[in-house]
């Protein structure tokens, strides 16, 4: 431990809008992180370029503790988009804590009650449908995509309107300003919640314990096609040893604690905790694997 650290208060960075999934896990783990380390934790979202500006501040940063961020998914894929140079090896990771599943979304008032019928009109329709969720190329853009290509459907056939985060697009959702999202179900709960969209599947082989009325996709259509997300605490690269397992010790006991279980559970959203080694490994090889995906949905450049 480093009888040192914190410094003062501590900025804790969100690379994503004020109300979605990944800013609420960060308010959470700011709080508790706060109790536990007798120093304030100031949450700052630093929103735009499709998650770079605030992935780019992580790492940027001191070495010294003082500034850390919620890391996600992104981080993995934005250089194969051509956003930008930075990748995981960039950073230095500290703890995952939550991963999640890709689910498909709709308007209550929407004229499909399921995958399958969802995919039987956008292959009668191509190009009708529009979708959002992230970033172009972004995780739900990705999600998106692999569906498709799944089921034997054009990448084109779902016309994709780029947004700053789930929140967003769940607004213009049910506004009517698009047809579907594919965002995690968890990032869809208020709404869903509210009567004012409807859950038609969560893309896996596997239903979400959260959401275990909802079908897979592979129950519907047999597409066995899978895509998550995942969310962790990095800092920048070069961190001190001592800082780290610090940081490393408490958010092992945020993840275990019955607030953020609760929390998560409410949230509609999975806890999934590996420490620093097991995430930085977690965050090259899942690098690797979504950028051959990329590829393959020509995204990557």
């Amino acid at each position: 431990m480093n009888a040192e650290y914190p410094d003062g208060p501590v900025e804790l960075i969100v690379p994503w809008a004020a109300g979605g999934g990944t800013d609420g896990v960060a308010r959470l783990i700011g709080d508790q992180l706060s109790t536990q380390m007798g120093s304030n934790i100031n949450v700052v979202n630093r929103t735009g370029g499709s998650g770079v500006v605030g992935h780019q501040a992580m790492a940027d940063a001191d070495p010294d503790g003082q500034t850390i961020g919620l890391v996600t998914v992104e981080i993995g894929m934005m250089h194969w988009q051509g956003l930008t140079d930075l990748t995981g090896e960039d950073l230095t990771a500290i703890s995952q804590m939550n991963e999640d599943g890709a689910g498909i979304t709709v308007a209550a008032d929407a004229e499909w009650d399921s995958a399958e019928e969802l995919l039987t009109y956008i292959e009668q329709n191509p190009g009708e449908v529009t979708s959002s969720g992230t970033g172009q190329g972004g995780i739900w853009h990705l999600a998106l995509l692999g569906m498709l290509m799944d089921n034997g459907l054009p990448v084109d056939s779902v016309n994709f309107v780029p947004s700053e985060g789930a929140a967003p697009a769940l607004q213009e959702m049910v506004a009517g300003g698009i047809d579907m999202t594919t965002n995690s179900l968890g990032e869809s709960q208020t709404m869903l919640d509210s009567d004012r969209a409807k859950a038609l599947a969560v893309m896996g082989t596997e239903r979400d314990p959260n959401f275990p009325d909802v079908p897979t996709l592979e129950e519907q259509t047999g597409s066995d096609y899978s895509m998550t997300v995942w969310r962790g605490i990095a800092g920048p690269k070069d961190m001190e040893p001592t800082v780290v397992e610090e940081l490393e010790c408490h958010l092992g006991l945020i993840a275990e604690s019955e607030e953020f279980n609760e929390f998560m559970a409410d949230s509609g959203l999975g806890v999934k905790y590996r420490g620093a080694e097991e995430f930085q490994q977690l965050m090259a090889e899942d690098d690797a694997a979504k950028g051959e995906v990329m590829e393959e949905a020509g995204l990557a450049k």
